[in-house]
């Protein structure tokens, strides 16, 4: 029994915690485990952790509908400018500040921890199966950036460390997209999905001149959007709180890109199909007009939308005659103002005739001249 008692103590003693342990991790506010890092830190270099559940969600969101379900489709490509205010989002902050990483740091952190997968960039043809999968150092390889081969890592599992200032942020000043504008019947409406996103870099040559766009890699947007909506940004300049992520700042359409292309069985661009540019941008109009119209179209408008309808129209057929009529008033009192002025412009220019007074013709009195009477 004695024995009994000294072991329990001994127990107790190995689980009790000093009192300077405890005071010492409240005042840094992190526990040191054994064989880990500390909590704080890891969490810092990796960016926010995403679960399982939450990898599952957003894929389970992304697949939500059935091919039964989809009635209408049109891939449509577009060309994000960053230069753009709208799209400042995706370039600001070039470098990570109080928790805040732009695109391009996020992707290419997840690429180096090969928790994303890239794909080849094929013009006109997005295939994200194993076969087009690239590998992460091919692409540092071939952008010529800098890196060393993370602690832990494998063959099978790849893993890269890039210095922060090595990650060339600022070549990255477009990207391109591609949206999946589908019209379901479980919900009746037209909605734009993100299908994948290519990071493309600007880079001049060894001669200078203009830069060259390179395209790097397409990703899988539902790859990225765990992460992307884990990572608040500012979108305006007059709040400055981040009231939103980057995966509503896609998901809203919240950007401002030009098409440069769309689906064909051609496989040809915007510009191949019409050289002249004032011709391009009524194409890249029209299709966007088509997009935006499409569900008011399918619908048959009630009574009181057609009565509303021929009501406005009504009002501004009288506005306008009203305008057409006081402007051709306003017309016709300016042309016979202009008459006016015209004519006493006329008079004022004419010069007067000045009458000539002809000189008296003198008789002369040479010869004396006989009276002739009447005589009987």
């Amino acid at each position: 029994m004695h024995k009994i008692f000294k072991i329990a103590l001994a127990a107790l003693a190995l689980i009790t915690v000093s009192p300077d342990l405890v005071a010492q991790e409240q005042s840094t506010g992190s526990v040191v485990r054994r064989g880990g890092r500390d909590r704080k830190a890891d969490n810092s270099q990796s960016g926010p952790k995403v679960t399982e559940r939450m990898q599952s969600f957003y894929s389970d969101t992304d697949n939500s509908l059935s091919e039964a379900d989809r009635q209408w489709m049109r891939v449509i490509y577009r060309s994000l400018d960053l230069d753009k205010d709208k799209n400042a989002a995706l370039y600001y902050p070039e470098e990570s500040i109080e928790g805040q990483e732009n695109l391009f740091r996020i992707i290419m952190r997840l690429l180096a921890d090969n928790t994303i997968a890239a794909y080849e960039y094929l013009d006109g043809r997005e295939i994200f199966t194993d076969q087009y999968r690239i590998k992460t150092r091919d692409v540092l390889d071939k952008f010529y950036i800098p890196y060393t081969e993370a602690k832990g890592s494998t063959e099978k599992n790849p893993r890269f460390t890039i210095d922060p200032s090595d990650v060339p942020t600022n070549e990255v000043l477009s990207y391109y997209l591609v949206e999946r504008w589908e019209y379901d019947t479980r919900h009746n409406r037209l909605r734009p999905v993100v299908e994948a996103i290519c990071p493309v870099l600007h880079r001049a040559g060894d001669f200078g001149g203009d830069a060259l766009k390179y395209p790097m890699f397409w990703i899988k947007f539902s790859d990225l959007r765990p992460y992307l909506a884990s990572q608040s940004i500012f979108v305006d300049d007059d709040n400055n709180l981040p009231t939103c992520t980057y995966d509503d700042f896609f998901t809203l359409t919240m950007y401002d890109g030009d098409i440069y292309k769309t689906r064909n069985l051609k496989n040809k661009s915007m510009v191949q199909q019409y050289p002249d540019s004032v011709d391009l941008k009524r194409a890249q109009d029209s299709i966007q007009s088509r997009l935006d119209n499409f569900e008011k179209k399918l619908w048959v408008p009630s009574r009181e939308e057609v009565l509303a309808a021929r009501e406005a129209a009504e009002a501004a057929n009288a506005a306008a005659d009203s305008t057409n009529v006081e402007k051709a008033t306003e017309k016709t009192s300016n042309t016979r103002a202009t008459r006016r002025s015209a004519k006493r412009s006329a008079k004022a220019d004419k010069p007067k005739k000045v009458k000539e007074r002809k000189p008296k013709e003198i008789k002369s009195s040479s010869g004396a001249t006989r009276s002739v009477r009447r005589t009987r």
